[in-house]
């Protein structure tokens, strides 16, 4: 195994930058924000909506949700349907 592991939270979030993804983002407060993530850290993430940018920390952050399906892995395949062999 010669690649570097990498974390999935980078994965994610370089991957809906990259392709610029509108998100949506709940915050543990129960506040909805939504937008485009234009930069992210270890520690924070940078949300773009409407011209105007939003630094959001991360400990603040309870989900991401992008709009469209995410497929983070070359491999990663939709989930097989259950099998009622039991």
């Amino acid at each position: 195994m010669s690649e570097k592991a990498q974390n999935v939270q980078d994965v994610f979030l370089n991957h809906i930058r990259k392709t610029k993804t509108p998100v949506t983002i709940f915050l543990v407060n129960g506040v909805k924000l939504q937008g485009i993530v234009t930069w992210f850290d270890n520690f924070s993430v940078l949300l773009r909506r409407d011209g105007h940018s939003q630094l959001v920390y991360k400990h603040a952050i309870s989900t991401i949700m992008p709009v469209t399906p995410v497929q983070l892995f070359e491999n990663e395949k939709a989930p097989a349907a259950a099998t009622a062999d039991h």
